[in-house]
């Protein structure tokens, strides 16, 4: 074998051996990225749960329509400057979903997964928050957790192209048993 033969069969196998590298590089980043996106997940999940946003998300559902009804509680809303959570939980519930559209918009954490888990929520609580954020808008600006507007937004576009989430459809749905169907409807009929 000649000089030159030896040297195309080792540059030859240098490139399959550089290319076989750079392909399990990039399975590895991908496994790790997956990995890290986990892991943020399962972090915003934890502080979904903690009782300062529960607790925030609880007066958000059952005070929040009555206390906005009240001028000076609007008025707090409106001034710019340090505005109290303990007086103000809704915005204990507005700088969290503050902050997962931040994550979201920077593509920090799955987009698919974290809609499949949170879009209905997301909907929810932005009906229920936009008017308390119009109110802090007035004075500070259209930046006012913009990144949660934008949440919802895509919060939005999922659930339009996604209606009935994303259950696959090779599956049978299973038949649930509803035995007080009957019962609740003809009392929601009689109110």
């Amino acid at each position: 074998m000649t000089p030159e033969a030896i040297t195309a069969y080792a540059t030859a196998g240098t490139v399959v051996v550089i290319g076989a590298s750079a392909i399990a590089a990039l399975v590895q980043l991908r496994h790790m990225r997956a990995s890290n996106q986990l892991e943020g997940l399962l972090s915003l999940e934890a502080d979904f749960r903690s009782p300062a946003v529960q607790n925030a998300l609880h007066y958000v559902q059952q005070h929040l329509p009555e206390r906005l009804e009240d001028p000076a509680y609007r008025k707090d809303l409106s001034t710019i400057g340090f505005v109290n959570t303990d007086v103000h939980p809704e915005l204990i519930a507005c700088n969290w979903f503050n902050a997962m559209g931040t994550l979201l918009k920077h593509g920090l954490i799955s987009e698919e997964t974290f809609m499949d888990l949170f879009s209905r929520l997301i909907r929810y609580y932005w009906r229920a928050l936009a008017p308390v954020i119009a109110i802090m808008r007035r004075s500070r600006g259209a930046g006012q957790y913009h990144d949660f507007e934008y949440l919802a937004i895509r919060a939005d576009q999922w659930l339009r192209q996604y209606p009935e989430g994303v259950f696959p459809k090779r599956l049978q749905r299973l038949t649930l048993p509803d035995p007080w169907r009957e019962q609740d409807a003809a009392v929601d009929e009689g109110r």
